[in-house]
């Protein structure tokens, strides 16, 4: 896999030589086990995968390739590069400004732009729409667009879907950068709608029920149809802002295909294309042929970000190492981190933090919840059994610099700080 010119900022020689030895001796990725660094009274076991994918390195490596390009220039960034308040504050403190928030308020007017300006598009790519904006400016991207591969490979599924005429179904969060790129994607070539879970593709199941029904009720009295059309509508206030301009519940939800924001949890997506693959076959399968029902729903696994599936594969190999707690590190926004916390607290506690000054002593640290995307305090955090146990992950936009910070950290409090200096020479 191509390398990328990443600052050395953030690197981290004892991660690096933990992953270049995993990788020599796990060439295929098979291996989901966590490697071990015993430093006496503090056992930790990092992730098998984790930190920097190859989307994010490529980003990186583009923003910072294009300040060091163009000086005098002035440079903006869409939105925010990735998830990490780190590398999007030291892009800010070279120069680079940004015109949205991550959740698309304008914070620049595309008025204010010329035609000789720099603008960078984020990793999670941007909607068609602000692409033809640009290009009305007489901004070309093209050289500066840091999409990500794997989300132009979901794009680019979505369209051949498209032409075989299958609704799109997004899996994903309705007001994350990434899928409402790729909702604008799939919304030009044919009608799409949004689905953050599996109860919005429960709901969406009984719509794609009814609307056969209601398409069979064409003999039936007018109170009958009456009553059709008034549950229909409901889809219209129940998925609002989730759906694709002209949508038409009677006529687009008879074959449909998923794809997902390659942040997501890859089971989720996995089991919600099941399910609705389940419900087209219950809601056909007496009236046509298993063939014919089988061409109503089109086949998208290849559409899942192997980084998504290694890291939250990591996970699942991680948790089965008895341990005390876990700490992930990562961008308090970032969708891929955030599921790995949902992951590791499901097993024991679960510590989400930003960067090792969240560490702030051995009896206190401070952690994000993101369900109720607030941090709080939690005291005597450390067990009081030695060794203690800690297992650490981190997010595809964290750099490995972090990880090995709070690494340090923790070392710290039990003496061991010298020891990590004889590890990374063992690796």
């Amino acid at each position: 896999m191509k390398t990328f010119n990443v600052p050395i900022i953030y690197r981290s020689p004892l991660i690096t030589a933990i992953k270049n030895r995993r990788r020599q001796q796990d060439k295929m990725k098979k291996d989901f086990t966590p490697a071990l660094l015993d430093l006496g009274d503090l056992h930790i076991y990092l992730a098998r995968h984790f930190g920097f994918c190859y989307g994010v390195e490529n980003a990186i490596e583009i923003s910072f390739r294009t300040i060091d390009e163009n000086p005098g220039r002035r440079i903006f960034l869409l939105s925010e590069m990735i998830h990490n308040p780190q590398v999007n504050a030291d892009l800010q403190s070279r120069g680079i400004t940004f015109l949205q928030d991550t959740h698309g308020r304008q914070l620049i007017s595309f008025e204010e732009l010329s035609a000789e300006d720099i603008v960078i598009i984020p990793a999670f790519g941007t909607t068609l729409e602000i692409e033809e904006k640009l290009r009305s400016i007489g901004i070309h991207t093209e050289k500066y667009n840091t999409t990500c591969p794997f989300v132009e490979k979901v794009w680019n599924r979505s369209a051949q879907i498209a032409k075989k005429n299958y609704t799109i179904i997004v899996h994903g969060k309705p007001g994350h950068e990434e899928t409402r790129a790729t909702f604008s994607h799939a919304a030009a070539d044919t009608p799409t709608v949004v689905v953050k879970d599996m109860q919005e593709a429960q709901e969406l199941a009984a719509y794609i029920t009814l609307g056969k029904k209601a398409n069979e009720a064409g003999g039936a009295d007018q109170r009958t149809k009456d009553e059709f059309h008034k549950k229909i509508a409901e889809f219209y206030t129940r998925f609002k802002g989730q759906y694709s301009e002209g949508f038409d519940v009677q006529k687009d939800l008879q074959r449909i295909g998923v794809v997902n924001q390659t942040t997501m949890l890859a089971s989720d997506t996995q089991a919600i294309a099941d399910f609705l693959k389940l419900t087209m076959t219950d809601t056909y399968a007496l009236t046509e042929s298993a063939s014919a029902v089988e061409e109503r729903f089109a086949d998208t696994r290849d559409t899942l970000c192997y980084a998504t599936l290694d890291n939250q594969s990591a996970i699942a190999g991680l948790l089965e190492t008895p341990a005390d707690l876990a700490i992930v590190v990562g961008g308090y926004n970032s969708s891929n981190t955030s599921h790995l916390v949902e992951l590791c607290e499901e097993k024991l506690p679960t510590y989400f933090i930003s960067s090792e000054e969240k560490i702030l002593s051995e009896t206190a640290i401070l952690h994000y919840n993101f369900h109720r995307k607030e941090e709080g305090m939690t005291h005597n955090w450390l067990p009081g059994s030695k060794p203690a146990r800690v297992l650490i992950s981190s997010g595809a936009s964290c750099p490995d610099a972090l990880v090995e910070a709070v690494i340090r950290k923790l070392a710290g409090y039990y003496g061991a700080a010298g020891k990590l200096e004889e590890l990374a020479s063992s690796f």
